[in-house]
């Protein structure tokens, strides 16, 4: 090749900086211009005004914090305890509990919450039944119930992180602190803690920035206690004439939450790195019989409690319904009724998602490559423009992507392939994650020497290099899926009646009480995530992280 001429990586490179400009930047920034201008294009400061005037909009912004501070502490207590259980201690069914805990991971929070509206609401099973013992439980609704469902939602992130990092700490830091008299709380308190804080501090922030963003649980079971992505779908959704600007202006005030809190995290823990070799893992402490078997029990009724929506959806399912209430008896009429009335939303779930996969199967791999490969300055930032959507609650992509193709030459809104288009944008960084983690395992030399024997570049990439990165891709891919089927940030903010998905479905099946088909929707995409995890499992044989 000669000197000056470009190559298949180099416009591969422009193609993917022209996609992100098109698809992320532009429509974000169109966001940001928005809250900064009237309807009549003149520029104000009128839409941050009203919300730093009104106590009904910033205290929606308190709410948030509050709910995502307190749902990350409960989060931390709940998920280091139980990782130090798996990996220290011989507790029974390990594997068992550790599936458990993933796939409650993998389905969409607003399951979660629907099926504690199922066990906990008004009518719930468990409030009747202790209702007739005479005792009175709180309502699912409302702040605590918040907490309740992104706690047991979200905790796994934490646990996840924790289990990975202990199983990697070199057993010799604990021996010498042994060996110099500490006792085991101390040494797990001035040793194995501060090592695995910065894991701690990565799971955290995870967690408050889903819970910060996240539309559907709030949505479902806050009734009085709004927060502020709800907020959000009111002003851009709202059946009396919504507010754009305003709209935009509670967008962006999230997304600067979210990135202050995760450019804080990163100070934080690049300060706090440390490097071991690992060669030793810590032994696992053989317990006695009585405390496995209350280990065991402990570990077994967490995970259990956090797989509990899956089975309620399931059960719910198959049961009779009679309007909003369920009767005795089982029955197959939910699914008849969304077969029938709702198949278009099913079909649509799995063709938008399918579409979506291929392309971000195409296009991660070559990001995945020209962040680990052939790095530069404008790698680094598309790896940045590849993780941005991380920040950015789908609700508010949602919002940045209607805004910007509902007029103009390119008019996408209402159209499949926006929906398409916000899962790839907000999915992809699964795919280029995994690929690169088997990228950076894969000896360059390989392909040197296919190139170096007259094959093409593209060609060498594809015919040698892809191979080899294949279980990474694919697991990626079915991460990317599983979180695809069950997107529903993103997708209530630009679905119209012909493209609406699954997960809209359900969310407005429960918001019009008909549970019975609410519960059959969500149980076609509770097994749909449990088989693809399967593959993922099989085909990545523990290599690669669902986090």
């Amino acid at each position: 090749m000669r000197k000056g001429q470009m190559d298949f990586w180099d416009i591969s490179k422009i193609m993917i900086f022209i996609m992100f400009f098109v698809f992320l930047i532009f429509p974000f920034g169109k966001l940001f211009a928005s809250s900064f201008f009237d309807y009549d294009g003149n520029f104000t400061l009128e839409n941050f005004k009203t919300f730093f005037s009104y106590k009904y909009y910033y205290e929606t912004l308190f709410r948030s914090l509050k709910v995502a501070l307190i749902t990350t502490l409960c989060s931390v207590l709940v998920g280091v305890p139980l990782a130090y259980i798996t990996t220290r201690f011989n507790v029974w069914g390990k594997r068992i509990v550790n599936v458990m805990i993933v796939m409650s991971l993998m389905s969409p929070p607003f399951i979660g919450a629907y099926s504690w509206i199922m066990l906990l609401g008004r009518n719930g099973v468990v409030t009747n039944f202790l209702t007739k013992l005479g005792l009175n439980v709180p309502s699912i609704y409302g702040y605590f119930g918040i907490i309740l469902v992104f706690t047991l939602k979200l905790y796994p992130y934490v646990y996840l992180y924790v289990k990975g990092a202990l199983e990697g700490i070199d057993a010799s830091l604990e021996e010498a602190a042994e060996n110099l008299g500490m006792s085991k709380w101390r040494r797990i308190m001035t040793v194995t803690f501060p090592v695995i804080l910065p894991t701690i501090a990565a799971g955290a922030i995870m967690v408050f920035m889903s819970s910060l963003a996240d539309f559907g649980t709030p949505m479902l079971i806050g009734e009085g206690y709004k927060v502020l992505p709800v907020l959000v779908y009111e002003e851009f959704m709202s059946e009396m004439g919504g507010n754009p600007g305003l709209a935009s202006a509670l967008s962006i005030i999230i997304v600067s939450c979210s990135l202050i809190v995760l450019l804080y995290q990163k100070r934080v823990v690049d300060k706090k790195q440390y490097f071991m070799s690992s060669l030793r893992p810590p032994k696992v402490e053989e317990l006695s019989l009585i405390p496995r078997i209350l280990m065991s029990l402990l570990v077994f009724t967490i995970s259990t409690i956090t797989f509990l929506p899956q089975i309620v959806v399931v059960f719910t399912s198959f049961l009779k319904t009679s309007g909003p209430m369920f009767t005795s008896g089982f029955s197959l009429d939910s699914y008849r009724t969304i077969f029938y009335k709702l198949g278009r939303n099913i079909t649509n779930t799995f063709t938008y998602s399918t579409v979506a996969i291929i392309v971000i199967i195409i296009v991660g791999i070559i990001i995945a490559y020209l962040i680990t490969k052939r790095r530069s300055k404008s790698s680094e930032v598309l790896d940045i423009l590849v993780m941005f959507p991380y920040v950015i609650p789908g609700a508010v992509l949602g919002i940045g992507l209607s805004m910007a193709f509902k007029s103009g030459p390119l008019v996408l809104t209402g159209t499949p392939i926006i929906m398409i288009i916000a899962y790839v944008i907000r999915k992809m960084p699964y795919t280029v994650r995994s690929s690169s983690a088997m990228l950076q395992q894969v000896d360059q030399s390989v392909e040197e020497a296919s190139i170096n024997l007259g094959v093409s570049p593209m060609k060498s990439f594809f015919n040698v290099t892809a191979r080899l990165m294949l279980p990474g891709i694919i697991s990626g891919a079915i991460l990317s899926w599983i979180s695809t089927i069950n997107e529903l940030s993103s997708s209530i903010m630009l679905y119209t009646g012909k493209t609406a998905t699954i997960s809209v479905a359900i969310y407005t099946e429960v918001v019009r009480a008909s549970f019975g088909t609410a519960a059959a929707l969500a149980s076609i995409l509770t097994v749909a995530t449990i088989l693809s995890f399967i593959l993922f499992s099989v085909i990545s044989k523990g290599k690669v992280s669902v986090v």
